[in-house]
């Protein structure tokens, strides 16, 4: 058997969660190139994961304890692996799950790598200040600095991990994606869909979106926008809001959508949009790529690659240019976007494929 692995997580019972997804299919990935991996998490478990050799551990039931992660259980099943493992690869930041991987490997030869996943962004910095300056005493800051390797999703990330003054060695390895069954895309005799699918969160530019669909929707009347993400936070019961008040015509709001229900959704759009502030790699965005749906991303994410393969466009984050490329983009033939969605399916394929970036990622774990 090969490399004995953990890979920690707080929780992965929300779906929609970026991480919830990435983690569970790299163990995935992990496992099918011969690596010995556990996903270890607290609970409760998913309806559904794309691993099963996870050990959910339970955790404090006072609300600050719940919030933090607290997780006695947690940090003993760290230790007791890390006596005979060789890695345990933290992801995330500010929650006690992110700080017991560091006492775990503490006087073991077991190697740690930690993934901040966007955490140390400044936008991200900006928000829970308070909170996070109690975890970050309460041993991040250590877990960072003794880490023996971090990991990078973008350069982007890289540069936000080097301007907080950490200087252990940093491997920059994308998220993959999972490909689901090519199907031709076909010419809709319906209306067109731009599509947002992600969390529906202050971080995401939700708003900004829904202020550009009002310059342009009377421009394009076969068009319709939805917004698929979970509608149980004050913050989307506010967009709603927003878009009764003002009238904004042809929007749904569609709630959260997983599985192959959202694979369906993807194929079924003409465009995908992700006006994000900020992101470490956006894996909503490959999705949407995988699926062949041609990409609009704020510069808040690292897509770049969507200019240099046409596969959509990086834009300025303002609300300005994404009014012009939606109008650019909607006004496109149906004949255009096909080819880019082609191009993005292609692109996602020779990239982000999962096996890919197991063994790259198992390559840096052998490094260490």
């Amino acid at each position: 058997m090969g490399l004995k692995i953990a890979q920690v997580v707080p929780r992965i019972a929300r779906q929609s969660s970026g991480m919830s997804e990435a983690t569970p299919r790299l163990c995935d990935a992990l496992h099918r190139c011969g690596a010995n991996v556990k996903l270890i998490t607290l609970k409760p478990r998913p309806v559904k994961t794309h691993f099963k050799r996870a050990i959910y551990c339970d955790h404090s039931r006072l609300p600050l304890g719940f919030r933090f992660g607290w997780s006695r259980e947690m940090k003993k099943t760290l230790a007791d692996f890390a006596r005979e493992g060789d890695v345990v690869h933290g992801n995330s930041l500010w929650m006690m799950p992110n700080i017991y991987p560091e006492y775990a490997v503490r006087g073991t030869d077991c190697k740690l790598v930690m993934s901040p996943h966007g955490t140390l962004s400044k936008w991200s910095l900006n928000r829970s200040r308070y909170r996070k300056k109690i975890v970050w005493l309460a041993g991040q800051r250590r877990a960072l600095h003794r880490a023996d390797c971090l990991h990078a999703t973008s350069f982007a990330e890289l540069e936000d991990i080097r301007s907080v003054g950490l200087t252990a060695p940093v491997a920059v390895i994308p998220n993959g994606v999972f490909l689901p069954e090519y199907k031709k895309k076909l010419l809709s005799p319906e209306g067109r869909t731009l599509l947002f699918l992600s969390r529906i969160h202050p971080v995401k530019g939700l708003d900004v979106l829904l202020n550009a669909w009002k310059r342009v929707v009377e421009e394009f009347p076969h068009w319709s926008l939805k917004i698929a993400g979970p509608l149980d936070s004050q913050y989307a019961k506010d967009l709603q809001g927003l878009a009764s008040s003002e009238g904004l015509p042809r929007v749904q709001f569609i709630g959260e959508v997983l599985g192959e229900a959202k694979d369906e959704l993807y194929r079924n759009s003409d465009l995908f949009v992700l006006p994000t502030h900020s992101e470490n790699f956006g894996i909503c965005v490959a999705e949407a790529l995988a699926c062949q749906v041609p990409a609009i991303v704020f510069k808040g994410a690292p897509w770049s690659g969507l200019e240099e393969h046409q596969a959509g466009w990086w834009i300025e984050p303002t609300l300005d240019s994404l009014v012009k490329t939606l109008r650019k983009s909607m006004a496109l033939s149906e004949f255009e976007r096909l080819a880019m969605g082609r191009n993005g399916r292609e692109w996602v394929a020779s990239e982000f494929d999962w096996l890919n970036i197991a063994n790259r990622m198992i390559a840096v774990y052998d490094w260490l």
